[in-house]
């Protein structure tokens, strides 16, 4: 059986990285809408590059969002085996995805992880993760009608990483997984 797995959730909550591990794990492929959006902020860093992007009329339009970015996680889910990971995965998915994931984090958790990969301050990090939020948020709703933390009732699995490492976060996702639910 193919198996298409959505995993989403706020800044900094490390989805890409569990996203990822998981895909491994399960010998599946990977794919990111957001790496592709973040590749067009050029030279910044993760924690920058989303906002870069948002600032921009590209990165504001229905062109990128659902004329590229969602074309493309749908012909990819469409393929199957493969672990999905974008801020509007669960919601975008919601009919092709077998398991979706929300992920969640305490905001200083967040922003220590952020601030550690993206070798800067905790606190410009923490700025910066709100204000990315505020923008999403709000340019999401204004795009597709949601605000997309909404997908965390939408998700068959809630995971709370604060406390959990990366490989205990894995786990847990594949046991739900493997569980059938």
């Amino acid at each position: 059986m193919r198996k298409v797995i959505a995993i989403s959730g706020p800044p900094g909550v490390g989805s890409t990285t569990i996203a990822k591990e998981l895909a491994k794990k399960l010998r599946m492929d990977y794919f990111s809408p957001g790496f592709i959006q973040k590749g067009f902020a050029k030279g910044k860093n993760q924690s920058r590059a989303a906002i870069a992007v948002w600032k921009t009329k590209f990165g504001k339009s229905d062109e990128l969002h659902k004329g590229l970015l969602d074309r493309m996680q749908l012909e990819r889910a469409k393929k199957g085996d493969v672990v999905i990971c974008g801020k509007l995965s669960i919601y975008i998915l919601k009919n092709l995805a077998d398991h979706k994931i929300w992920l969640e984090a305490s905001l200083d958790e967040r922003a220590r992880r952020s601030a550690e990969r993206d070798k800067l301050p905790v606190k410009d990090v923490k700025r910066m993760i709100r204000k990315r939020e505020r923008i999403e948020r709000s340019e999401w709703e204004r795009i597709y009608g949601i605000d997309y933390f909404d997908q965390k009732k939408m998700a068959d699995l809630v995971v709370d990483s604060t406390k959990l490492t990366v490989k205990e976060t894995v786990d847990k996702i594949f046991k739900f997984i493997k569980s059938g639910k």
